[in-house]
This record gives C-alpha cells, sequence and structure tokens, in this order.
C-alpha cells in the first residue's frame, strides 16, 4: 500500500533554499508482512514526483531505497517488495 503524507520541510542556509519532500510508503513484502516507512528525497515538491522515484527505484534489478521506520534507517531492496498500494489514509509510523 502507497500512502502519500507529504511533509515539506525548508531550510534557509546561506542564501540556498532547501525544499524536502516526505512520503509514507506502506510496503508489502513478499513474505506477506507489511511495513510503514518514511522515505524522503531532497529538492522535490511534487509527492508524486517522490512516489514515482521511489517506485522507479525498487523497479529495477538492483533496485534499493533508504527509508526511515520511527527512528530507525531502514533500506528496503526491491526483490523483497511484493506489492505497493495507494490509499487514502496515512500509515502509522
Amino acid at each position: 500500500m502507497l500512502t502519500i503524507m507529504v511533509n515539506l520541510a525548508i531550510t534557509y542556509g546561506s542564501s540556498r533554499l532547501t525544499i524536502m519532500a516526505d512520503v509514507v510508503l506502506r510496503v508489502r513484502l513478499i513474505t506477506g508482512d507489511s511495513l510503514d516507512v518514511a522515505y524522503e528525497e531532497a529538492g522535490a515538491s511534487d509527492p508524486g514526483e517522490v512516489a514515482e522515484h521511489a517506485i522507479t527505484a525498487l523497479a529495477a534489478d538492483s533496485g534499493m531505497i533508504r527509508t526511515r521506520h520511527g527512528d530507525r534507517v531502514v533500506i528496503l531492496y526491491g526483490r523483497g517488495v511484493a506489492a505497493l498500494e495507494l490509499a487514502p489514509r496515512g500509515a502509522v509510523l
């Protein structure tokens, strides 16, 4: 289940503006378990673009993305993912 929840973090640096979009992904693994993880991408403000990047990365033969589950970093490999679904409700982290 792919649930998009957007958080935009705007950081003001030395005359630089960084926009980071954060989406929450509900992933169904090949074992049948599901996992909710947060994925963020700097420089993207559109949640659709961030979700598409995650899907494209996981679809590659050696695809992986770096995500967070609570305060832990989780590397999610595409070969272990059975499904990504879109839902109107937010995931629980």
